[in-house]
């Protein structure tokens, strides 16, 4: 059997083997790191278990392989004004995806886009102030080169919030069980 090898896991001729991008330390990491973003290095390696400089190999690790992208703030977008969440999808001409693109980005109030499958072409995550802005921002959106239709959806309101601990966990193979036994 001829064995190929690759970032994301093991092929053995068309079976191929998932390799975990984490581990159980990783993910314990990366909690506390969310729970306690400004929490130091000699504090984690206490809470941890561990090394400090095992601590530190570790986020340099999960930095380099683009696991950790950052360690900015979380905002609250309600208490800074802008209050309205909505969701957009857009049909774009084709071809047109640059132009768009650089449009988006010049608004800010467009948190994000997405290219999407289906009826239409990017998904756009919008914020504004109230109603009236986000008429104004969905106007700028379609005034854009290449923008056909804007169709939204309002967000009333959030029953699960952005997380990643439970994502973390199944990445690292860490069961509920297994998480409270490491506590």
């Amino acid at each position: 059997m001829n064995n190929m090898y690759s970032k994301s896991g093991i092929r053995c001729d068309r079976l191929v083997i998932m390799t975990s991008p984490i581990d159980p330390l990783d993910a314990a990491l990366l909690r506390e790191l969310r729970a306690f973003p400004r929490v130091g290095l000699l504090e984690l390696s206490r809470r941890l278990g561990v090394a400090r400089g095992t601590v530190q190999a570790r986020l340099d690790r999960l930095q380099h392989r683009g696991i950790v992208t950052g360690f900015g703030p979380d905002l609250d977008l309600e208490a800074l004004g802008y209050g309205v969440l909505a969701f957009s999808t857009l049909e774009i001409a084709q071809g047109a995806d640059d132009k768009v693109l650089e449009h988006l980005r010049a608004i800010p109030e467009v948190l994000e886009v997405h290219v999407t499958t289906g009826n239409a072409d990017l998904l756009c995550r919008i914020v504004a102030r109230s109603n009236e802005d986000l008429h104004e921002v969905l106007q700028r959106v379609l005034g854009g080169p290449g923008v056909h239709r804007v169709s939204t959806q309002l967000a009333l309101t959030t029953r699960l919030a952005p997380r990643l601990d439970e994502l973390v966990d199944a990445a690292a193979g860490v069961t509920r069980r297994r998480r409270r036994a490491s506590r």
